[in-house]
């Protein structure tokens, strides 16, 4: 597929998101089920990746906490999935939550899928991006309003965009 094809599917499925209102919905799903970057190879994204960012997005791994220099981003912007480029928070929506990673308190709706987790004994929700399924994070119920959410992001499975 050449540039100008992704570019087009990338806008398109930018567009969708931002109209379709239904964050972790099955229509999101549904509408990149069959997104070119879901047909990536594991030897592909471990070489269109680095290695950091290979073991989160591709194995669920966790980086250390403190380690993301996004975590001092406080420009206007958006983030967006480090393995696809998706839009996934608004600048504005980003806070400090003495966590050490990245955090927001709302999503792009349409951007994220959400699973339960066991890894640690306890369940979890973990987040992945709704296009390219890379693991994000996991939300959490102890944020700040309006939402009282906090999206706990992997600062190398993101990217900071400017505005």
């Amino acid at each position: 597929m050449d540039t100008n094809t992704e570019r087009r599917a990338f806008l398109l499925g930018a567009s969708l998101i931002a109209l379709s209102g239904l964050p972790g919905s099955t229509l999101a799903a549904d509408r990149y089920a069959a997104s070119p970057v879901r047909k990536i190879s594991d030897a592909q994204w471990k070489q269109r990746l680095s290695p950091a960012a290979y073991r989160v997005l591709r194995h669920e791994d966790t980086e250390r906490p403190g380690s993301s220099p996004l975590n001092g981003e406080k420009r206007k912007g958006t983030f967006v999935c480090a393995g696809c480029d998706l839009p996934l928070f608004k600048s504005e929506w980003k806070f400090e939550s003495g966590t050490g990673w990245p955090s927001f308190y709302r999503a792009i709706p349409g951007a994220i899928e959400t699973k339960t987790d066991y890894k640690i004994g306890v369940p979890r929700t973990e987040y992945h991006c709704a296009q390219c399924l890379g693991h994000q994070g996991h939300v959490f119920n102890d944020g700040p309003r309006p939402t009282g959410l906090r999206y706990c992001n992997n600062g190398v499975a993101l990217k900071f965009v400017p505005a």
